[in-house]
């Protein structure tokens, strides 16, 4: 099904090449994982199998040949590839063409000819089945991260391709979804689906996969079978930057109180701190997705946002960062902070980053975000502990998406702001560089800022949290149609 004879890759202005040397065999119906430290070449793999590459980076460097069923990928079209394959990308949003989940799922089919009844039956079948709680009648470009991955997965597989190709697909995904999505997976692989993932969580895959395999700058390092897998010890898995067993993490709640508060307290009984949310209320699409009478956080201290996907912990994030309207005050130090001046004081970790790099170099990058600093950055330090000390002259975006994560992460470090919030920041990141992005985090924390850390990973909170606060699913009922408290529509930023 997948023939890649020796396959040598380098991407546009880049001094290596990504790939060295590559050469696999993945049969018809086999599951395959790919797996590695960030920046092993993992994605760049999969766009070898989708016609990404050569196709989307004609002025990289290929050899060797990529035979895809039956497809040999250099001379095929991507229509047909795509014909052949579905692909989900590490930034769903990337891959977006369409306003709503309805239309993306169905774009493909559309592209395809499709006949419309078809099409109608298998976008309702499949919403359904994939995305289970996403408000389909809500912009794409309104959902979360997570329910934002469930479309894309969704739209990836309407088609019935053979092979699906799928990276890091459970990087923004609560505990339900990441079960909907091995459910779905173990459908897809019954009907002799072929499928290949780019993935650091290795245990929730176990019972499903044929082959493990283990890439290291650009090249095979180890391969495992399944039966091995499930024989390999955790610190096996730890020294190849491989998440094994997943931490339990039992934090103290934070007390809050409304309607979007889990186990809410009363407001009165809820003591001041640094950081105060007080009567906040936001409407997306027509539906409330914030209603937080009251919180506080203190600085020093490192506040977990958790919740299941679309609960509004984004929102949450953009609200005290000044990059979302919304009703009711933020209050920093007593003092009433409007968005702008929000803005001044907080720095922000997005889930997808390459929104967050601006400049030609590593270096650059943090030399910008130290700009307003009384003192110049130590940057080699920060990027030494990230482990990009030797990525210093490359482009941003020549980077993969873990060390992509781990620069923005080092910028935010310098940047010296009061309050920091990291959305999702394990995106992508493998093992070993988990637990340097948790040191950033608490090294914030231990310099007075207030931290808010917004994630699915129990690996990383059990690391870098303090105690949380639980956001609940939006209401669907009239009261939220109509707004719980008569306020009027308060639409997202752009």
């Amino acid at each position: 099904m997948i023939r890649i004879d020796h396959a040598t890759w380098t991407y546009p202005h880049a001094e290596q090449p990504s790939l060295r040397d590559l050469t696999l065999r993945i049969n018809p119906g086999e599951f395959v994982i790919l797996c590695g430290a960030s920046g092993s070449g993992k994605s760049t793999a999969l766009r070898l199998m989708n016609g990404l590459i050569p196709h989307f980076h004609e002025d990289g460097v290929l050899t060797g040949t990529v035979t895809v069923g039956g497809l040999v990928t250099t001379n095929a079209e991507l229509d047909a590839m795509g014909l052949v394959t579905g692909t989900v990308l590490q930034h769903p949003k990337r891959q977006f063409f369409t306003d709503t989940a309805p239309e993306e799922v169905a774009f493909a089919m559309e592209n395809f000819g499709f006949p419309p009844e078809e099409i109608r039956r298998r976008v309702v079948e499949t919403v359904e089945e994939l995305a289970t709680g996403v408000p389909v009648e809500q912009r794409l470009r309104d959902l979360s991260g997570g329910q934002q991955q469930q479309v894309a997965i969704a739209a990836a597989i309407a088609h019935r391709p053979s092979v699906l190709l799928l990276d890091e697909p459970s990087s923004n995904l609560s505990s339900d979804a990441v079960q909907r999505l091995t459910a779905t997976l173990a459908s897809l692989k019954a009907q002799g689906v072929t499928i290949v993932i780019a993935e650091h969580r290795l245990r929730y895959l176990e019972d499903l996969v044929d082959r493990v395999i283990v890439m290291r700058d650009g090249a095979i390092d180890v391969e495992w079978p399944a039966a091995q897998l499930r024989a390999v010890p955790d610190d096996e898995l730890a020294r190849e930057g491989l998440r094994g067993v997943v931490s339990t993490v039992d934090l103290p709640a934070l007390p809050a109180s409304g309607a979007s508060i889990v186990a809410g307290a009363d407001a009165s009984e809820i003591p001041g701190a640094a950081l105060e949310l007080e009567a906040i209320r936001c409407r997306l699409g027509g539906r409330i997705v914030l209603d937080i009478d009251r919180v506080a956080f203190a600085d020093g201290s490192v506040t977990a946002i958790r919740g299941v996907n679309g609960a509004g912990k984004s929102t949450f994030a953009r609200i005290i960062t000044g990059l979302q309207r919304s009703t009711g005050t933020v209050f920093l130090d007593g003092k009433a902070l409007n968005p702008r001046a929000r803005q001044r004081a907080s720095a922000i970790v997005m889930q997808d980053v390459q929104r967050q790099l601006f400049t030609d170099s590593v270096k650059a990058e943090i030399h910008l975000a130290g700009t307003d600093t009384p003192e110049a950055p130590d940057t080699d330090t920060v990027l030494d502990a990230l482990d990009l000390a030797h990525l210093a002259e490359r482009h941003p975006l020549s980077l993969s998406g873990g060390q992509q994560q781990r620069l923005v992460v080092a910028a935010v470090r310098v940047a010296g702001r009061r309050i920091v919030v990291f959305d999702e920041p394990s995106s992508g990141v493998d093992r070993r560089h988990l637990r340097s992005i948790a040191d950033q985090i608490r090294r914030l924390a231990a310099d007075g800022a207030i931290v808010l850390l917004i994630s699915h990973d129990d690996d990383l909170l059990a690391l870098a949290a303090d105690r949380q606060l639980t956001l609940a699913p939006p209401l669907s009922s009239s009261r939220n149609r109509q707004g719980a408290h008569g306020e009027p529509t308060v639409e997202e930023t752009r």
